[in-house]
C-alpha cells in the first residue's frame, strides 16, 4: 500500500493519525512528577536516531542550508513539544487534540499578518468558528494552565508550518527533520541537565516511552508522505481530521474519558469549516505536488507526539 489511489492514501491517512494518537497515549501514561524535560530530549534524541537509516534522502553538499530558519523553528518545537506534554498529561486525550487542531486555523491568521494573503469568505468563517469553538470545549470556568499549554502548543505548530515557506526549495521532509531534531539536541539536553540538577529522579520507563512515541510519531510521518506523494492533497487531507475520532474513541476506552456535549460542539465548530476548505480546494484542483507540513514538520515542522 504506497499511496497511489485517492482510498489507498485515505486508508494510510487513517492509520497514520491512529499512530499519532498511540504517540500521545505513551505521553499520558507518563507517571505525574515524570521528568519532563529529560522526556524532550530523549525523544529529540531517538527521533535523530530513528532518521539515519534515511539519510540518503538528505542533501550532503548542503547540509545546512537554511541553518537560521531551521534553528528557529527547532527551538520552536522544542516549546510545542514541552506544551503538548503538558496538555496530554492534564487534559482529557480528546480534549487536548481537538485544541490542537487550532494549528491550520492559526496558520490562516498568521499568513494574513505575515504575508499579507488574504481570505476567502470559508476561511473567515473558518477562523471565527475555530476560535469560538476552542472557548466551547476548554470552557472559562474550565480554563487552566493545561489549556494554556494546548494553545501554546497549537500556536507553535502553526509558527513552525508558516516558516516551511522560508526554508530552501528542493529540502525533503527527512533533510528538514534531521536538522530539526540535530539543532535541538543541545538546548534539549541542557534543559535536562537543568532538571536533574534540581532534583528531578530519574525514571527507567522514560526511556522506553521516549522511543515508542519517537517510533510512533516517526511513523505517521512516513504515512502522510506516502500518501501524499502521488495524490493531490486536496483529495484526501480531510482524512487527517479521523485524529480527532482516534483521540476520542482511546480517550473513551483506556481512559475512561466520556466526551461531553460541550467537547462534541466545540470540535465540529473546529473541524467542520477546516474540512469544508479542504473540500473547497478539491473542486478548484491546485497543481499537484502541494504538500502540507506534516504534525512533525509542523512541531518539528509535524507528525502528534
Amino acid at each position: 500500500m504506497a499511496g497511489k489511489t485517492v482510498n489507498s492514501a485515505i486508508l494510510l491517512l487513517v492509520l497514520g493519525n491512529a499512530m499519532a494518537l498511540i504517540s500521545d497515549v505513551f505521553i499520558k501514561l507518563m507517571e505525574p512528577g515524570a521528568p519532563i524535560l529529560q522526556f524532550a530530549f530523549l525523544r529529540c534524541l531517538i527521533t535523530l536516531m530513528f532518521l539515519l537509516p534515511l539519510a540518503r534522502k538528505i542533501d550532503r553538499s548542503n547540509l545546512f542550508a537554511g541553518i537560521k530558519v531551521h534553528a528557529i523553528r527547532a527551538h520552536v518545537h522544542l516549546v510545542g513539544l514541552l506544551c503538548m506534554i503538558v496538555a496530554l498529561s492534564n487534559l482529557p486525550l480528546a480534549t487536548a487534540n481537538a485544541v490542537f487542531y487550532a494549528a491550520p486555523i492559526l496558520v490562516m491568521v498568521f499568513s494574513v499578518v505575515i504575508f499579507r494573503e488574504s481570505l476567502s469568505p470559508l476561511s473567515v468563517l473558518a477562523v471565527f468558528s475555530g476560535f469560538a469553538g476552542i472557548i466551547v470545549i476548554l470552557r472559562p470556568v474550565e480554563f487552566n494552565w493545561a489549556a494554556v499549554a494546548a494553545l501554546g502548543s497549537a500556536i507553535t505548530l502553526a509558527i513552525n508550518a508558516v516558516m516551511v515557506r522560508k526554508l530552501p526549495q528542493g529540502q525533503t521532509t527527512v533533510h528538514k527533520l534531521f536538522l530539526n531534531y540535530l539543532l535541538v539536541i543541545p538546548a534539549s539536553g541542557l534543559l535536562a541537565v537543568w532538571e536533574w540538577q534540581q532534583g528531578a529522579t530519574w525514571h527507567p520507563e522514560i526511556l522506553f516511552t521516549a522511543a515508542a512515541s519517537a517510533f510512533f510519531i516517526l511513523g505517521y510521518n512516513i504515512t502522510v508522505l506516502l500518501a501524499y506523494r502521488q495524490v493531490d492533497a486536496n483529495q484526501v487531507t480531510s482524512a487527517e481530521y479521523t485524529g480527532l475520532i482516534w483521540a476520542v474513541g482511546i480517550g473513551w476506552i483506556w481512559f475512561n474519558e466520556v466526551p461531553d456535549w460541550w467537547f462534541l460542539v466545540g470540535s465540529l465548530m473546529v473541524v467542520v469549516p477546516l474540512v469544508l476548505i479542504g473540500l473547497n480546494q478539491r473542486r478548484k484542483s491546485p497543481p499537484r505536488g502541494f504538500n502540507p507540513a506534516t504534525r512533525d514538520e509542523q512541531q518539528a515542522a509535524t507528525a502528534e507526539a
